[in-house]
């Protein structure tokens, strides 16, 4: 059985949109999982501690037949070969990934929770994620559509990047 997923990707270290654009294409080559598309790039500032760099974020869709935590094993080994390093809560990391949507499923688990449980306060993940899938309402997120979602917590900080030069 194939499900959809969709991914939440942030990095503010070593040259944050490359290592977003090779996460994507490594997306693409996890077991089991295509990348079907993927938003745009924003710039952000940082959620937490402001003594760090400025993020990347962007949001994939993928089509996957893997259960939720073998796509997140596969998600956390992908961190470890960009070389992730968790130093402190919130703090800069060479790239972050994080499951936010899982078909219309709600999971808890003491390692996944599905809906991502932060996303509905961040304008850096529900902006990419309307661009992507348009104004539909996610059951298990909220009454809302995503772009109504995207437009309350939006700020002057998400900055839409354009193509490199």
């Amino acid at each position: 059985m194939t499900s959809t997923a969709l991914i939440g990707l942030g990095a503010n270290l070593d040259d944050p949109r490359a290592q977003l654009e090779r996460a994507l294409e490594a997306l693409d080559r996890l077991p089991l999982t295509r990348c079907t598309r993927h938003s745009r790039l924003y710039a952000s500032k940082p959620v937490g501690p402001q003594d760090q760099p400025d993020f990347v974020n962007a949001v994939a869709e993928l089509t996957t037949r893997l259960s939720p935590l073998a796509l997140l094993d596969q998600l956390q080994a992908l961190e470890q070969q960009h070389r992730r390093v968790r130093l402190r809560h919130w703090g800069p990391r060479t790239l972050d990934l994080d499951l936010l949507l899982f078909d219309d499923r709600s999971i808890t688990t003491p390692r996944l929770s599905v809906p991502h449980p932060e996303m509905l306060k961040r304008g850096f993940v529900l902006r990419p994620l309307a661009d992507l899938l348009g104004p539909v309402r996610v059951s298990s997120l909220s009454e809302d559509d995503l772009e109504t979602l995207a437009q309350r917590v939006e700020g002057d900080d998400l900055l839409p990047l354009g193509p490199r030069e």
